[in-house]
């Protein structure tokens, strides 16, 4: 039989492949198997049945396997067949084997002769087989036929390299003997993807069938496209056995007859035939099973330590117990307030490394969002100017006055501090949408108790939204608060007098040179003038900056940030970007011979994020001027000297108190937020959630499972006990057990190069065609005597 004090581990294995396959998983362990690989009617199907002793796996012209069968032969006293699909039914009739294994083919593929790479299951016991653990793959095919796609070789070559590209895969190299063997499909691909040989068994079959003359001796002796594992050869049963329904164990004898009466093989007849290549398939198997096992124990060790924390709570699990529920409960909504708290304000776990979230998106709309928002509504000049010259002379009315006027200021004042209420409210609106979605995200781990998630994100998200009417009262209370009373003795409040000096048409920014952002940003500019490209840039108070990368070595440009303006442009018909300009108010190039350089970002937030980097740094949107000249009145162009010396006034009077007004309302904003909306919707969630959710209905209808976390913790449990159970075996398994060591490498260097990698026929003359013709000559001189040689 196979190899002593090694029988649990197949088992084992068939354990872990059921186990993992009836969950849908593979727990990432690549399992100890063989995978028969060979073109199409090299006899593939007939080894496996001759494994079996019986007749079980479809038949027929064309593309027969479609999908792959994970074939386990269990050693047993009884003989049945089990499909994992319908597990609990014992198949004692093999014909029916073969119909189920059609049948469920199709249920996957269809019958228009596509593949599927879902296995198909099967666990055929008997006390004629080995442990053994086999993967019948479908066979390689050059043309498609029929209803097949058009890509079915790559379709099937991309399923084959699915399993024999594991390292734990041993590859069963079927060839028929019948056919050029440099042209072996399944040589070839282990060659591929096994270069050393260390993982490659030939198998050659149709020996019987060869041309009258000819043998396979040479490859039978290792000779011929040596394999560090060597070939065996077997004989199937032909199509017209097959048709006749000839007995496998028949079949056995007659192969066995063959090998020791054929003059070729009858050396090594020992070495050849269905139950030498099975023995020496389970030897092979459960000695790469033994070298694979501490890898194996690791990655099962790594995998039971993750699943212990999950499935602890599933241990003692009792779906009806009302203790149970009720801590479940609490339990639930204690880890949702602590989840959503953790999410605003920040924590050392879990840290989403992908994308900004939760407290530093809102960090970001208080803080670069809300003062771009201010900056946008930045007055026009020119209109400003008219309606505080417009201001001036109806303060006057028929006088012609000698002061500047304070109402007149006031007026302007009130009028732009009112346009502060849209960006404030905004602002809340986009912190409640961020609240929204952080209550849906803190949620997900209630997704267990479908009811209670969904309870839970109505009152939250409820609240919420009660509080965003309290805090938009609030924020419009603090606006009326700064129309109610224009504080003109402010410490930072310029007066009266330093207005009527101060020019601040050139204003000098007091932001010291320093680095206000870094990041890539793409540069978009002509074909004929480079083309778009990716530069790391640099934006400081003073200038704007870009390299070749993040080391900042090579520099490419440098742009002084005075009298630029930013600008929106439309996305092209093809480009996915968000893209803005930068130009020079002056009508001076920006860079090279351009106006404006267009710069393009990823994503909305990040176009809104540069532009608020580049309002720090004091350059500013542009401002459409949507005014029309021949719709404005003569006489509000036209003033004289002392209006024109009062409109400056006045002018410079509103920048110094719309700034201090900004400033403020720019720090009572996301202090207003916080309070008003943040820090109560937490405490709402601490004290208050709960009694909400009891008295919003039932409590076992509020804690009712959904079937998939029911079905997530079944499979969790018998992942959990398969993993613990094949540890168990793992440990038990002696470690004196019979082992061979693999095979040295085969000296193949005498073999050209170009013959193993273009499978030249010049391969096959070498090792075939000169062989005959010296053993034709010897038969000549032996049938004609020493008279042969004289001939001319």
């Amino acid at each position: 039989m196979g190899n002593r004090g090694m029988e649990d581990l197949i088992p084992l294995i068939n354990k872990l492949q059921d186990a993992f396959s009836t969950i849908g998983q593979s727990c990432n362990l690549d399992l100890p198997q063989i995978a028969v690989v060979g073109g199409q009617s090299a006899g593939k199907s007939s080894v496996l049945e001759n494994f079996v002793g019986r007749d079980f796996l479809p038949r027929g012209s064309g593309i027969v396997t479609r999908r792959p069968l994970i074939l386990q032969l269990v050693n047993n006293k009884a003989e049945y067949a089990e499909f994992l699909h319908c597990k609990g039914r014992k198949f004692v009739d093999f014909d029916e084997v073969r119909q189920e294994i059609e049948a469920e083919t199709d249920r996957i593929t269809g019958s228009n002769k596509g593949i599927s790479p879902i296995p198909i299951n099967l666990r055929v016991y008997s006390p004629h087989v080995l442990n053994l653990t086999l993967i019948d793959l479908p066979g390689m095919t050059k043309v498609a036929v029929g209803d097949q796609p058009p890509d079915i070789e790559h379709q099937i070559r991309d399923m084959l390299m699915q399993f024999v590209t594991r390292e734990s895969c041993l590859i069963l190299a079927v060839t028929p003997a019948n056919t050029d063997l440099a042209n072996s499909d399944a040589l070839k691909l282990s060659k591929e993807v096994d270069p050393q040989g260390l993982r490659t068994i030939g198998v050659i079959t149709k020996l019987d069938l060869m041309d009258e003359g000819t043998d396979a001796r040479d490859i039978m002796e290792n000779k011929l496209l040596p394999l560090r594992r060597g070939y065996i050869g077997v004989v199937n049963r032909s199509q017209k056995d097959i048709d006749g329904r000839k007995d496998i164990r028949a079949a056995l004898a007659a192969e066995r007859k063959f090998f020791l009466s054929h003059p070729s093989y009858r050396h090594m007849a020992e070495r050849m035939g269905t139950p030498h290549l099975q023995k020496t398939l389970n030897q092979q198997l459960t000695n790469h099973i033994r070298d694979t096992l501490p890898g194996l124990r690791s990655k099962l060790q790594s995998q039971l330590l993750s699943l212990e924390k999950e499935v602890e709570e599933y241990k003692n699990f009792r779906p009806d117990d009302p203790t149970r529920k009720t801590k479940a409960l609490l339990q639930m909504v204690q880890q949702f307030g602590v989840d959503f708290e953790k999410c605003i304000e920040g924590s050392g776990d879990q840290v989403d490394t992908a994308e900004l979230s939760g407290g530093a998106r809102i960090n970001r709309i208080f803080h670069e969002r809300f003062p771009f928002e201010l900056v946008k509504i930045v007055f026009d000049e020119k209109e400003l100017r008219r309606e505080i010259s417009h201001a001036i002379k109806n303060v006057h009315g028929v006088r012609t006055g000698l002061f500047t006027p304070d109402l007149a200021f006031e007026t302007i004042v009130k009028k732009q501090i009112r346009k502060l209420k849209e960006p404030s409210l905004k602002c809340v609106d986009l912190v409640v949408s961020e609240l929204t979605t952080l209550v849906r995200k803190s949620a997900k781990k209630l997704g267990s108790y479908p009811r209670l998630r969904e309870e839970t994100e109505r009152i939250v998200t409820t609240y919420v939204r009660e509080r965003e009417g309290k805090t938009k009262d609030q924020v419009l209370l603090l606006i009326d608060i700064e129309l109610s009373y224009i504080n003109t003795n402010h410490e930072d409040f310029i007066g009266f007098a330093n207005a009527q000096q101060r020019n601040i048409v050139n204003k000098k920014r007091a932001i010291p040179n320093q680095v206000i952002r870094k990041g890539w940003l793409t540069l978009n500019i002509s074909i004929m003038k480079g083309g778009s490209k990716e530069y790391w840039f640099v934006l400081t108070a003073e200038s704007l900056s870009w390299y070749k990368d993040e080391e900042e070595k090579e520099k490419k440009y440098m742009l002084p940030l005075d009298n630029l303006k930013l600008r929106d442009v439309e996305k092209g018909f093809m480009s996915t970007k968000h893209i803005f300009a930068i130009f020079n108010t002056e009508q001076r190039n920006v860079y090279k011979d351009l106006r404006q350089i267009e710069l393009a970002c990823d994503s909305q937030e990040d176009m809104d994020s540069w532009k608020a980097s580049f309002l720090r740094a004091g350059v500013y949107p542009e401002k459409d001027q949507v005014e029309s000249e021949e719709a404005t009145p003569v006489d509000s162009f036209s003033m004289d000297p002392q209006l024109e010396r009062q409109v400056e006034t006045i002018r410079n009077l509103v920048d110094s108190y719309t700034g201090i007004v900004n400033k403020t309302i720019r720090d009572l904003m996301p202090k207003t937020i916080m309070h008003l909306m943040i820090n109560n919707a937490k405490d709402f969630i601490h004290s208050e959630l709960l009694a909400y959710l009891y008295s919003s209905g039932d409590q076992n209808s509020l804690m009712e499972e959904s079937a998939d976390q029911a079905q997530r913790r079944d499979e969790m449990l018998r992942m959990y006990h398969a993993i613990k159970e094949a540890l168990s075996i793992i440990g038990d398994i002696s470690t004196s057990t019979v082992s061979t060591p693999a095979p040295p490498p085969v000296n193949d260097s005498w073999i050209p190069e170009n013959r193993l990698e273009n499978e030249q026929h010049a391969a096959v003359w070498k090792g075939i065609a000169f062989p005959l013709l010296w053993l034709s000559m010897f038969r000549m001189k032996y049938e004609h005597g020493p008279q042969m040689w004289n001939r001319p």
